[in-house]
């Protein structure tokens, strides 16, 4: 899952078989070490972080990743000049509403059988979802002057991303806070993406990076021993250096993702080649790289 969230990053440019090779490469090299930090009783495991369903695993480490291939890869053809919204908007609500309900078993599944706590990941999900959309459609219409649907359901998945981590540690009222955080600092980064220049066409870095750092963080705030005896207490439970240690998880998951996947992008360019000619990205990825076409002309 985690490499399909970083290709939003670099769609539209990169060749498919450096994607297969950079897959491979960043999932042995990349992945793996962060999920051993974590959840395979690494150093950040021992240190006391918490991060239940991914988000340091998968979200930090996506977007820190996206944003190496962002920078690494540069700007697509006609990026700020033409006009380049998603090709189908229904499409889009499909897919984000399949989303939604699988990440009841992406977070829920984190509990590793069917418990409380699973229960709990889920209502926590749900909660921190339909908050975090409601948050950003309220924060775009006051920004831009009108709520749009694609706005309400990128941040529903900004929510969804920012109580991942915590999904297992807090209860419903506590994820009201997570998606309304996730809503607001989400649509706040997708803006400054413009003033900073990197092209991220799914908003890797903006969505699942800034919140897999706001949730890892928050976590450390609302983290309760109550909501589940296996994770620890917080600062509003007694344990202020918590944040400390969710503070130590992000900034090495960040630095070691960015810079190795950067390392990893060199390499591959290097051998094989990473970014598809002018020419091919003119044309098209599905011409240029499958000779497909999603819809047969008319």
């Amino acid at each position: 899952f985690t490499p399909a969230l970083i290709a939003g990053a670099f769609a539209e440019r990169m060749r498919f078989s450096a994607m297969l090779c950079f897959i491979l490469l960043w999932s042995l090299f990349v992945y793996s070490p962060v999920a051993h930090w974590l959840w395979g009783g690494g150093w950040l495991a021992k240190l006391g972080a918490l991060d239940f369903a991914g988000g340091a695993v998968v979200h930090l480490a996506s977007g820190a990743s996206g944003l190496a291939c962002a920078v690494a890869l540069g700007r697509r053809r006609g990026y700020r000049t033409e006009y380049m919204a998603p090709h189908s908007l229904p499409l889009t609500l499909v897919g984000s509403g399949l989303l939604w309900v699988g990440w009841f078993g992406f977070n829920g599944g984190s509990a590793r059988g069917a418990n409380m706590t699973a229960v709990g990941a889920i209502m926590a999900s749900h909660t921190a979802a339909a908050t975090a959309a409601l948050t950003w459609m309220a924060v775009e219409w006051m920004h831009r002057g009108k709520p749009t649907l694609l706005g309400t359901v990128t941040g529903a998945v900004a929510g969804l991303a920012t109580i991942t981590p915590a999904a297992g540690y807090v209860g419903p009222g506590y994820a009201v806070i997570f998606g309304a955080a996730g809503g607001a600092l989400c649509y706040a980064a997708i803006v400054c993406k413009g003033r900073m220049g990197y092209d991220d066409p799914l908003d890797v870095v903006g969505i699942h990076g800034v919140g897999g750092i706001v949730g890892l963080l928050a976590t450390g705030f609302f983290a309760s021993k109550a909501v589940n005896p296996l994770g620890a207490d917080g600062f509003l439970f007694g344990n202020p250096g918590q944040v400390g240690i969710q503070g130590v998880a992000v900034i090495a998951v960040a630095i070691f993702c960015f810079v190795a996947t950067y390392a990893i992008l060199k390499m591959v360019d290097g051998l094989i080649g990473l970014r598809v000619s002018p020419e091919e990205e003119a044309t098209g990825l599905d011409l240029s790289q499958h000779n497909e076409r999603a819809y047969s002309s008319q």
